[in-house]
């Protein structure tokens, strides 16, 4: 069992009510935690991380069946980003045109998706289609070629997803050219031509060269995998339809912002982009009356 405190504010709160979007998440709102499944050298382990202090004082208890060593509680800290104070990031929008925004959601942090190769994964599934049957999709394809552990689900491996057919993803209502991406992105992974687990030693610019070259991988999932997968902290997507709803919705518009009128206004958000966008899309997300029953 470890313990963690960290500086608020920091709403863990708010942040099981983002994860609780995605159906594969094992979360429990009034006991305040969420099951993360992680790997310890080659074994399986899960992971409950409880909040137990509060928003402005946030403190949180790790505990497993497996005892856990400093690996995990750092892989813990960065999923989290407990190590990145938002007070900073918070002043920082106070005096721009997403404060009132900032305010209502204070202390939602860019939470990342569990591992490099589960974001990669979702990010392809998740392409091109409404965000319900994105989470579905992934579902289907966790449950079919994963496993459980502790009631918390595993994605499959690379080298598992290398070796399975094309018509095995498409009998999930996926495309055949998604299920090609999906399996062939894992080979390159599996025979290791493409190594993520140095992306986080890229820059951003370098890492969107390295990754559109691999078919199926566009500029949209490139940011998707910057963002929940490393957390870099300046990415703003103007062609995600979310953000531009977003600020459609927060400018009181008739239409979707322009290229241009979204370029001009994120000049001021520089360099929390990343958390601008976190915080556009939770503006129009379900809140918490809707995602806690």
């Amino acid at each position: 069992m470890a313990r963690i405190k960290i500086n608020g504010p920091y709403d863990f709160d708010r942040v099981l009510q983002r994860l609780s979007i995605d159906p594969l998440m094992v979360i429990n709102h009034k006991e305040r935690f969420v099951k993360v499944p992680m790997y310890q050298e080659e074994s399986p382990i899960v992971v409950k991380v409880q909040a137990t202090g509060t928003k402005q004082e946030p403190s949180f208890q790790l505990s497993s069946s497996a005892t856990l060593t400093d690996l995990e509680v750092q892989h813990i800290t960065s999923i989290f980003q407990w190590d990145r104070p938002l007070q900073e990031i918070g002043s920082h929008f106070a005096n721009t045109d997403l404060a009132s925004i900032f305010k209502e959601h204070e202390g939602t942090p860019l939470v990342l998706d569990f591992d490099l190769y589960h974001c990669l994964m979702k990010c392809i599934i998740h392409q091109q289609v409404n965000m319900k049957f994105a989470h579905t999709l992934t579902e289907r394809f966790v449950h079919t070629f994963g496993f459980e552990k502790e009631g918390v689900w595993f994605y499959p491996k690379p080298h598992e997803v290398a070796k399975l057919d094309y018509e095995q993803i498409t009998e999930l209502k996926m495309s055949r050219r998604k299920a090609e991406y999906i399996i062939d992105t894992s080979k390159l992974i599996a025979n290791g031509d493409l190594a993520l687990n140095s992306l986080d030693k890229m820059s951003d610019e370098e890492i969107l060269k390295k990754l559109i070259k691999v078919r199926g991988i566009g500029p949209w999932t490139v940011q998707n995998l910057l963002l929940f997968g490393l957390g870099r902290p300046n990415l703003f997507p103007i062609a995600d339809i979310g953000i531009q709803n977003a600020l459609k919705k927060l400018n009181g518009l008739d239409q979707k912002p322009t290229v241009l009128q979204m370029q001009e206004w994120s000049k001021d958000w520089e360099p929390y982009l990343s958390y601008a966008s976190l915080y556009l899309w939770r503006s129009i997300e379900p809140q918490a009356e809707e995602l806690v029953k």
